[in-house]
């Protein structure tokens, strides 16, 4: 610790109208926040400031993000200004590095009052790149919408943020550093961890690792490919999936993480894991998957490319969930989908007469029921799987359930998911995206829609595709009333949902 204290700034700022954070915090482009005059700080000050003095003054918060370009940049930023807003401790990645999943289960294990993660998920990194930062709570999960409507509310208004400009921090050394401050909150401790133990351990306490060493490196081992896309989990698959579990180290690809994703979409679907889905398809690996920027997404692949559709894959996981042992141990309280993906799961919740709630979009929705008791296994159509281990997505997790799933059942990816299909009957699943759309356009398609939509004769309408005939069964513009606090969310990211039957029979 210095004996000098550092000096603790109070700095005029203007208001930006435009920092209202979404279900995924703020996301920008970077030379918004590089060519907006204190638009990073303001930020950061709205978070700090939307903590009571008296929760914040003395305590604990977590750092990490995806490594993409800028996160370095905010880091020294957000250390900076933590400092002079009474955070007591801050714990950090080594280099900034830490996925989401593991920044949620870090805030959990060291009690922290909350996080931030920046990270614009599968979004493009680099200079021309997007830049993100969000705000998760004490439980881990993403800010409510009674939060993150806090901090926009301030970032209106801000009129000056503190900052001890002269702290600088040393992300690369592992431990402890501490500096003395010229105000009444000292000292301050930067904590810098591995990225990647506290989260592994966890791992190690929910799946049986020795059954999945056998099965990824035993007599009778299976070959995998798993394509880090040179986003943050690069560390992550080579400790766990190589080092502990025994897979070969060419096992992992695109697994050094780059600021830029090595110029490509770090987005693990069919499109932009392009290389994945070629290198699967000659059927030299029987298990694949790719993980997003971040590390809480994630795609699964069979032998030859087989794809399994994020849908189906909760689904599976449901129906298969006590091959994983922390379920064995806890139980399954509920099951729990995102309005656009697909009733697949419904199925396996009605067989097995499990709790099944249907929410918006945005994690923070089952975070609510995680935390309320009522749920154990979630899932989205956007490439998202998780369970109540922490409170957010995650992408490592899902493959090992899905390798829990191959080491009990001793079957290839394609069986399972066609056995599945057999068993409950197959819902089909189309996600379209419609990237770099005018606005105004796309504003103008969705109230066109709408009004389409509550026509009452727009129920039953039959409409021809090739040699089949669909009919629809419902129309609605998607309401969700909150089972543990009651609240209404409506109009939830103007998704409207259609559901058709086909009228041409078995």
């Amino acid at each position: 610790m210095d004996n000098c204290p550092l000096q603790v700034l109070t700095v005029p700022t203007a208001p930006y109208p435009d920092q209202r954070p979404g279900s995924s915090g703020l996301r920008k482009k970077v030379y918004v926040f590089q060519s907006r005059r204190h638009y990073l700080h303001n930020f950061i000050q709205s978070i700090f400031s939307s903590i009571d003095l008296r929760d914040r003054q003395g305590s604990t918060m977590v750092v990490g993000g995806d490594g993409r370009f800028f996160n370095q940049t905010a880091i020294e930023v957000i250390v900076q200004m933590a400092a002079a807003n009474g955070v007591g401790r801050l714990i950090i990645g080594q280099h900034g590095i830490m996925s989401t999943p593991a920044v949620s289960c870090v805030i959990r294990k060291y009690k922290a009052i909350g996080g931030i993660i920046l990270t614009a998920s599968h979004n493009p990194g680099g200079p021309d790149g997007d830049f993100g930062i969000k705000f998760n709570t004490a439980n881990g999960g993403p800010a409510q919408e009674a939060v993150t409507n806090k901090i926009f509310q301030i970032s209106r208004t801000i009129e000056e943020f503190a900052i001890c400009p002269a702290l600088r921090v040393n992300l690369a050394s592992l431990g402890k550093q501490m500096f003395d401050l010229e105000n009444k909150f000292k000292p301050f401790t930067v904590e810098i961890v591995d990225s990647v133990e506290s989260y592994a351990n966890l791992l190690r306490n929910i799946f049986d690792f020795a059954a999945l060493k056998e099965l990824l490196s035993g007599e009778n081992h299976i070959k995998i490919r798993l394509d880090g896309m040179h986003g943050v989990v690069g560390p992550y698959v080579r400790r766990i999936f190589c080092e502990e579990l025994g897979s070969p180290a060419n096992s992992a690809i695109s697994c050094v993480p780059m600021e830029d994703f090595g110029g490509q979409h770090p987005d693990p679907n069919l499109t932009y894991a392009a290389d994945l889905v070629d290198a699967m398809r000659d059927g030299q690996y029987d298990f694949g998957a790719a993980f997003d920027g971040d590390g809480d997404r994630n795609m699964i692949l069979g032998k030859h490319g087989f794809f399994v559709t994020p849908s189906d894959s909760v689904a599976v996981i449901a129906d298969n969930i006590f091959c994983i042992p922390y379920f064995q141990q806890t139980g399954v309280r509920g099951f729990a989908r995102s309005m656009p993906t697909s009733a697949a799961l419904d199925k396996v919740a009605k067989a097995t007469k499990i709790e099944l709630y249907e929410t918006p979009t945005g994690w923070k929705y089952f975070g609510n029921l995680m935390d309320a008791g009522r749920l154990s296994l979630c899932g989205e159509e956007s490439f998202g799987t998780g369970g109540d281990h922490i409170r957010e997505k995650d992408g490592i997790w899902a493959v090992l359930a899905w390798l829990s799933i191959l080491a009990t059942r001793r079957q290839s990816v394609e069986d399972i998911v066609k056995d599945h299909w057999l068993k409950y009957g197959r819902n089909y699943f189309t996600r379209y995206d419609y990237e770099d759309v005018d606005l105004d356009v796309a504003c103008e398609m969705m109230e066109d829609l709408e009004i389409l939509m509550v026509d009452k004769s727009f129920v039953g309408q039959r409409f021809a595709v090739g040699d089949k005939i669909y009919q629809v069964e419902k129309a609605d513009n998607f309401e969700y009333t909150d089972p543990i606090h009651s609240t209404i969310s409506r109009n939830q990211v103007q998704v409207l949902c259609l559901c058709l039957s086909c009228m041409c029979g078995p």
